[in-house]
This record gives C-alpha cells, structure tokens and sequence, in this order.
C-alpha cells in the first residue's frame, strides 16, 4: 500500500482554479507531490456545476504523473458517485472524504470496498471529534468492515474543529496552543496503535513562516504524515521539515544494526532496541521515499 508520508505538503486546490489541468500534469508547481482538488468548501454552491466541468474536462486531459499524488475532495457522497462514473476517473489516486463519522461511513466507503483503483481519506472535523468514545466507536467501524486497507489516512480538518468552536486559529501561536492541541492528542493515541496515519491540519497564515515552522515541529512530534497547504510558498518549509534529519537516519541504522546491546549511547540519547525499533523501521522506510 502507498506510504502516507508521500504526500508530503498536500496542495489544495479549487476545481475552478483556472490551471487545474497544468496543475495536475505537472506544468506548474513541478516539485508537487500531492494535489487535492476541493469541490467542497473552496467553491461556492453557485460555482459548483462549473467547477465540476472544468474538473470532467481535466480527467480527459489528464497525463500520468507517477511523482505527483492526485486527489479530489468529494462535497458530498452523490459528487463521489459522479466523479466514479467519468472516464479517466482511474487517473485520479483517490478522494477525500469531507465531514467523516459514523453517520456517513458506510455511504461512503461501503461500495467501495473492493475498490482497488482508489484510496480515501476521510477527514474528521464533526462535533464527534471532540468525543473520544465517538472516535473510538468510528475506528472499530473502520475496523469490522475493513476498510483500513482502502484509507491511506485520516486527515484532520482544524478550521472546521475551530469553527465548532465559534474559534478562529489566532496569528501569533501554533494549533497546539488552541484548544485542538489536545484534541489532535487524542485523535493520534486512538488511531495510530490501530495502523491509521494521520495528517496535519492547515496553517492559514501565509506570511508567518515562523509560526509555520514552530507548528511543523509539533506535527512530527505527534507523528502525523504530512501537512495540508494553502499557498504554494508553504511547501518549500513542510517538505523540509518532513525530511529526515541526518542524525535520526544514523540512530535508527545503529537500533536496526544493533545485535549485542539491548541499550546503547548515540548522539546523547539512549538507544533501546525493544522500544525504538518500530521508530527505526518508520525512519528508513521515510527515508527510501525521499531517495
């Protein structure tokens, strides 16, 4: 299955955006590696029928670019159901999955099950977010029905979380210094011990790079795969902050290497190979996509 780390600064786009197919062929913005095409709250209910146009025409367009992950972010089940009947559909790597809990789960993801073209992700941002036994309940329905293997992950939707919260993300501080730090928390120790990746949600505020970076940080920290952009100018910082860092490249070689010690010294830390394995084996894997 495709590594969630792949999709590295994920670039959303408007189906009405006037470079969609250069956009998705590669033309512009090459260094791309993974675009989502939104008909969701990027476009305006008037602007919908055109949007879904121009994104019918680009899938006739549309060339292969094995280097750039493609998506489109469904409104609503119906528009999935659509967009699966247009030829050139298998073009596309997947769909996101706006508003995702129990109550539209199956009608989503239920006659897709045997859907090997396509991989999803749904994204949280309902009021069930803010309940753990909701997301728990959520993550074993997930679970029952197999569709883990068809869910490359869970993407975390924070304007919307913050919206709920009649909240806007303020300028000068990360989301973890909003009331979403400890909800992100509870989302990762639900989902991630059950094989679920995780991405980070979007920064909205283009000329604060600073806080950007501080917010990055916090991302890997929490062990999400990769981050939502609004702007391009953000990718050049996401993309490097997701790389592997050369002395965590050489710890998790000595862990992996390691046969006579059960605990060792390297770069100041410890290096336990019953507990740091599993880290090991995530940073070589990471480290192979970046190659």
């Amino acid at each position: 299955m495709l590594d969630a780390y792949r999709l590295g600064g994920s670039l959303y786009v408007p189906v009405t955006h006037r470079d969609v197919l250069s956009i998705a062929n590669g033309l512009k913005w090459p260094e791309l590696r993974s675009v989502i095409f939104c008909t969701e709250d990027a476009v305006a209910p008037s602007a919908l029928e055109s949007g879904l146009a121009n994104l019918r025409d680009c899938l006739d367009a549309m060339e292969p670019r094995p280097s750039l992950l493609r998506f489109v972010r469904v409104r609503n089940p119906e528009i999935l159901d659509w967009l699966l009947a247009l030829p050139g559909i298998d073009k596309l790597d997947g769909f996101v999955l706006p508003k995702f809990d129990l109550s539209n789960a199956d009608r989503y993801l239920e006659p897709l099950i045997d859907d090997a073209a396509h991989l999803y992700m749904p994204t949280l941002e309902t009021r069930d977010v803010f309940e753990p036994a909701r997301m728990i309940a959520l993550r074993d329905h997930l679970l029952e029905r197999g569709y883990r293997e068809r869910i490359l992950a869970l993407r975390i939707g924070g304007n919307d979380l913050l919206s709920l919260l009649g909240i806007r993300r303020p300028r000068d501080r990360t989301i973890y210094r909003t009331p979403l730090g400890q909800t992100i928390a509870q989302l990762v120790t639900c989902f991630k011990p059950y094989g679920f990746q995780l991405t980070a949600p979007v920064f909205e505020h283009i000329d604060h790079p600073e806080i950007l970076h501080e917010e990055l940080s916090d991302d890997i920290a929490h062990g999400l795969c990769g981050k939502t952009a609004i702007h391009p100018s953000q990718l050049p910082l996401i993309e490097a902050s997701f790389r592997v860092a050369p002395n965590d490249l050489e710890a998790a070689r000595r862990i992996l290497e390691e046969s006579e010690q059960a605990v060792f010294k390297f770069g100041g830390s410890m290096c336990e190979l019953a507990t740091h394995s599993t880290w090991a084996r995530h940073i070589l894997d990471r480290t192979a996509l970046d190659s």
